[in-house]
C-alpha cells in the first residue's frame, strides 16, 4: 500500500513539474548545496519518522532540477551515503540487545528485527518516491548501478542481516518458533512470514536459513520416526505421517519460501517413511489385509508411492501375503469342504484392494495373478477336483440358491480361479465350457416351451422347468427309476414331444436325482411354500393320500432307492425344518419307523428350503476323479514328448524327462511319464536305441 501510494503521488508530481519546466531558473553552486541540504533533511526526517518540513512536490522538483544540470552522480552518491549511515546505526539496536535464552526474549528479538525491516522498507519506498526522477533517468541509464530500492536491500543485508551474531539470533529464533509450532503450540505466523520474506528478499534465505531448517527437520523427524514406530500401531502411524505431511505443506503455503517445498517434503517422507518401509510392512500389512482396512490400505499405497522404492517393496509384501494366505486355504485338508468358496471370497477381497486401494495399479494386479497361480498349484489336482464339484453343485441347484444373474456372476468368478490352475487338460476344459453352454441353451429352450404350452388346449397347473444336459460334459449319474405322480409323467411326455419335434434323433433320459420342486402346503399356522428335492417331493405328496406311513410303505409307493430314501426321510423328519413327525423319535431312520405329517410345523419364513442330506464322497470316488483328470492330461504329455523329440531327434531318458518337467504346467509323477513314453514307442512315434536302451530316437 505504501509503495502504490508513493507511485500515485509521484505521477501527479511529475505532471506538475513538467508543466512548469520552462520557468525554472539557472542553478548556482549555492542553490545546489542548499537544495541537497533540504533533500538530506527530508531523508533524515523519513528515517527518524518525523514530519518533513518541505512540500513533497517541491522536493521532487528539486531532484529533477539537480538531475537536469548534470548533478546526478553526486546526488546518487550522497543519497547512498546518507542511507548507509542510517542503516549502520541500526545495528546497535541488535548488538546491544540482551542475548538471553528466554523464549520471550527471543520472540521480542524477532519482533524488533521485523519492526526494523518494516520501517526500512517503508522509508526506502518514501525516499525513492522523492528521488524517483533520479531512479528513472541516471540510475536506469547506468546498468551497473543498483536502483534506490535495491540499494536499500543491499545496505540492510550488508550491515544488519549479514552480521554474524544478528543473523544467527534471527535464524535460531525462527527455527525455535517453527519447532514450537510442530510441537502443537500456536505461533505468530505473520511474523514468521515477514521475517522469512525478508531473508528471501535479501537473497540470503537458502544459505542463512534453509540449510539449518532442513537439518533441524531431518533431526526432528528421524527421532520421531524411531520413537513412534515403537509406540504406535501401523494404522495410527500412517495417519500421523499423513498429518505431518499436511502440516509441512501448510507451512510452505503460510510462511516458507516455495523453493523449500521439494526438499522439505522429501525430508519428511524419507525420515518417517523411507527409513521404516520394511518395518511398517512387517508390522502391519498382514493385519490391514486380514481386517480389510481399506482406508488405511489406500493411505499406505498413497504414502509409499511418494517414496523412492516404496511401491516395489509394497508389491513384494503384497505378493507374499497372497501366497501365504492362499496356501493355507489350499494346503489344509480340513478346509477342503469350503476351499472353493474361501478362494472366491479371498479373490474378491484382493480385487477390491487392488482396484480401490492400490489405484488399479497394473503391477499389483499382475502380482496378484502370479501369486494365485503359485499357491493354487501347490496341491496337485485337488483344487481342480473341488472346483469341478463346486460348479456341478451350483448348476444343479440352479435358481434355488441364487437368481440367474447371481449365478452368472458366481460362475464367472469360478472361471477366473479355474484359469490359475496349470493346464487341467483340454478335454477337462472343454467339458466345463460345455456345461456353461448347456445352461445357456436350456434358457432358450424353456422360453420356447412356455410359448408352446400357452397354445395347448389342456394346459397344466404345474410349471415345469427343464435343464438339458449333454451326456459327456457332466458327471455320470446313477440311473434311478422312481414312481412319479400322473401329472408329472404327463408333463414329461409333453416336453419330450416338444423337444424331439425340434431335435429329432436325440434321446432324453430323465435324472430324478437332480430334480427339485416348490410345493404349497397348509399347516395350522397357515399356508407355506416348501422348496424341496424331487425325492422329498414324492414323499411329501404321499401325505395327501394318507395320514401315516411306514418306511417300507413309502419305499414301495415312491420307488426311491433305500439309502437315498433314508437320507430323504432324515432331512424331512430329523433336520431343522421338520415337516414330518417320526415315531419313534431319533436322529437316524431305522426299519419299522413310521411317519406322519406335522400339522403343527411353524417357521418365520413363507418359503422354506429343506436341504437334501448329501452322501459323503468316498475314497474310491476321489481316486476316480483324480484318474479322470490324469486321463485328460495324458494327451498333453504325449504332445510334449513328440514336440521335444521332433526338435532334438535323439535324447536320453533323463534329459527328455527334464525337458518335460520344464514344459508341462501341471504336476506329474515320473512313473506316469515313463508310461506315456512307452505308449509312444508302441505307437511308433519314437524308438529305443538298440545299443543304449535309455536313449530314444524320433521316428519321422
Amino acid at each position: 500500500p505504501d509503495l502504490s501510494c508513493g507511485l500515485r503521488q509521484n505521477r501527479s508530481l511529475k505532471k506538475l513539474v513538467i508543466k512548469n519546466f520552462k520557468d525554472r531558473p539557472k542553478l548556482s553552486e549555492n542553490y545546489t548545496e542548499d537544495t541537497w541540504l533540504k533533500l538530506r533533511g527530508a531523508v533524515n526526517a523519513i528515517q527518524n519518522s518525523t514530519s518533513i518540513k518541505y512540500n513533497l512536490e517541491e522536493l521532487y522538483q528539486a531532484v529533477e532540477n539537480l538531475c537536469s544540470y548534470k548533478v546526478s552522480p553526486t546526488l546518487y552518491k550522497q543519497l547512498r551515503q546518507v542511507c548507509e549511515d542510517h542503516v549502520q546505526a541500526q545495528i546497535y539496536l541488535f548488538r546491544e540487545y540482551p542475548f538471553t535464552i528466554i523464549s520471550l526474549d527471543n520472540l521480542s528479538f524477532l519482533k524488533r528485527m521485523n519492526r526494523c525491516w518494516q520501517d526500512h522498507c517503508r522509508q526506502t519506498i518514501m525516499i525513492r518516491s522523492i528521488f524517483l526522477f533520479l531512479d528513472r533517468t541516471y540510475v536506469l541509464q547506468n546498468s551497473l548501478l543498483p536502483s534506490i530500492w535495491d540499494t536499500g536491500l543491499e545496505l540492510f543485508r550488508t550491515h544488519i542481516v549479514s552480521d554474524t551474531a544478528v543473523q544467527k539470533r534471527t535464524v535460531d529464533g525462527i527455527l525455535e518458533q517453527i519447532e514450537r509450532e510442530r510441537n502443537g503450540e500456536t505461533v505468530d505466523r505473520s511474523l514468521l512470514r515477514s521475517l522469512l520474506g525478508m531473508l528471501s528478499d535479501l537473497q540470503v534465505y537458502k544459505e542463512a536459513f534453509e540449510e539449518k531448517f532442513l537439518n533441524e527437520t531431518n533431526r526432528l523427524y528421524a527421532a520421531e520416526g524411531q520413537r513412534l514406530m515403537q509406540e504406535r500401531d501401523v494404522p495410527e502411524y500412517l495417519h500421523h505421517v499423513a498429518r505431518r505431511l499436511e502440516e509441512e505443506n501448510d507451512r510452505i503455503v503460510s510462511y516458507l519460501d516455495q523453493s523449500t517445498q521439494k526438499p522439505l517434503i522429501s525430508c519428511v517422507e524419507k525420515q518417517l517413511l523411507g527409513e521404516h518401509m520394511t518395518a511398517v510392512l512387517h508390522k502391519g500389512l498382514s493385519t490391514l489385509l486380514d481386517e480389510n482396512r481399506v482406508t488405511e490400505l489406500a493411505l499406505l499405497y498413497q504414502l509409499f508411492s511418494k517414496v523412492k522404492g516404496g511401491l516395489p517393496i509394497l508389491l513384494q509384501f503384497w505378493r507374499e501375503y497372497i501366497k501365504s494366505f492362499g496356501s493355507e486355504i489350499v494346503c489344509t485338508p480340513e478346509k477342503d469342504k469350503d476351499m472353493v468358496q474361501e478362494l472366491l471370497d479371498f479373490k474378491d477381497k484382493m480385487d477390491n484392494v487392488a482396484h480401490n486401494c492400490f489405484a488399479h495399479n497394473e503391477g499389483f494386479i499382475n502380482a496378484m495373478k502370479e501369486a494365485f497361480e503359485t499357491f493354487i498349484n501347490k496341491r496337485p489336482n485337488k483344487p481342480a477336483e473341488l472346483i469341478a464339484k463346486y460348479v456341478d453343485s451350483k448348476l444343479r441347484a440352479g435358481n434355488k440358491e441364487a437368481t440367474e444373474e447371481e449365478l452368472e456372476r458366481i460362475l464367472d468368478k469360478i472361471m477366473i480361479i479355474f484359469r490359475f490352475i496349470h493346464e487341467c487338460g483340454a478335454a477337462f476344459t472343454s467339458k466345463l465350457e460345455g456345461m456353461f453352454k448347456d445352461m445357456e441353451l436350456s434358457k432358450d429352450i424353456m422360453i420356447q416351451f412356455k410359448q408352446y404350452m400357452q397354445n395347448q388346449s389342456d394346459p397344466s397347473n404345474i410349471e415345469l422347468t427343464v435343464n438339458i444336459l449333454t451326456m459327456g460334459y457332466w458327471p455320470s449319474y446313477t440311473p434311478m427309476e422312481v414312481h412319479l405322480p400322473t401329472e408329472m409323467v404327463k408333463l414329461q411326455e409333453v416336453f419330450k414331444l416338444f423337444y424331439l419335434g425340434k431335435h429329432s434323433g436325440r434321446k432324453l433320459q430323465w435324472q430324478p436325482t437332480l430334480g427339485h420342486a416348490v410345493l404349497k402346503a397348509e399347516f395350522k399356522e397357515g399356508k407355506k411354500e416348501v422348496q424341496v428335492s424331487l425325492f422329498q417331493t414324492l414323499v411329501l405328496l404321499m401325505f395327501n393320500e394318507g395320514e401315516e406311513f411306514s418306511i417300507e410303505e413309502i419305499r414301495t409307493a415312491s420307488g426311491i432307492e433305500e439309502g437315498e430314501l433314508r437320507r430323504t426321510l432324515q432331512s424331512l423328519a430329523c433336520g431343522k425344518a421338520r415337516v414330518l413327525n417320526k415315531t419313534p423319535r431319533g436322529k437316524d431312520v431305522e426299519d419299522g419307523d413310521r411317519f406322519n405329517f406335522n400339522m403343527d410345523f411353524k417357521h418365520k419364513l413363507f418359503r422354506i428350503k429343506i436341504n437334501q442330506i448329501q452322501m459323503k464322497e468316498t475314497v474310491e470316488e476321489q481316486v476316480s476323479t483324480t484318474e479322470r483328470v490324469f486321463q485328460d492330461r495324458q494327451y498333453q504329455i504325449d504332445a510334449a514328448v513328440v514336440r521335444i523329440m521332433k526338435m532334438r531327434k535323439t535324447l536320453s531318458h533323463n534329459l527328455l524327462v527334464s525337458e518335460l518337467y520344464n514344459q508341462l504346467k501341471f504336476p506329474v509323477k515320473p512313473g506316469d511319464l515313463k508310461k506315456r513314453i512307452e505308449s509312444l514307442i508302441d505307437r511308433d512315434y519314437m524308438e529305443r536305441d538298440k545299443e543304449t536302451p535309455n536313449q530314444y530316437h524320433y521316428v519321422a
